[in-house]
């Protein structure tokens, strides 16, 4: 499918907000792309379906994930709505017709990221946090300069941050995330 035809059916799946990050961050991965020499289309697919499975019900993305054969970690199990990174990967392949395996694991590993993520994982990890449309996040500013320069020491920057706000919270860490940070912190 093309970017405009994906546009319009997610605009009809997706709650308004949501839309509305979703182009934020498709806008900002190519932006990023762009900066970091990675594809355009790659990251403006990846960017714009990242969050396509996010507006299901978390007993709804259990009950999907369980139909279609996908993973669930324990934690995913206890925190559901991570699960939307993987069955949104699932669904831009059969929804969505995307057969780009970096898109695809990019859209994936959008949530909890993963050790050794390659360009597009990060652009893409780093677009849904700091496009234009959030204005919580930590060191924000900060973190949006750092993106054009090295995408790994905002990945650091960006995990620490929400490990931090995680802790604070008393939310679930996933293990995944912390083994992703521990690996920014090593390289």
């Amino acid at each position: 499918m093309k970017l405009q035809e994906i546009q319009k059916k997610l605009k009809k799946e997706l709650d308004k907000e949501r839309y509305t990050h979703t182009l934020g961050v498709m806008y900002t991965a190519a932006a990023l792309a762009m900066a970091h020499h990675v594809d355009l289309e790659q990251a403006m697919y990846a960017g714009l379906l990242h969050d396509c499975a996010k507006c299901i019900s978390n007993e709804k993305k259990l009950k999907l994930c369980k139909k279609y054969h996908i993973d669930i970690s324990p934690s995913e199990k206890r925190s559901p709505f991570l699960l939307h990174a993987k069955l949104g990967a699932y669904f831009a392949k059969k929804n969505y017709k995307v057969n780009d395996s970096k898109v695809l694991h990019a859209i994936q590993v959008h949530t909890t990221g993963e050790p050794e993520m390659n360009t597009l994982d990060k652009i893409i990890y780093i677009a849904d946090y700091i496009e234009p449309n959030r204005k919580k996040a930590s060191n924000l500013d900060k973190v949006r300069k750092m993106a054009f320069v090295d995408l790994d020491k905002t990945m650091l920057c960006i995990l620490s941050d929400t490990l931090d706000y995680l802790k604070r919270k008393g939310g679930e860490l996933d293990p995944l995330t912390v083994e992703t940070y521990k690996y920014f912190q090593s390289i």
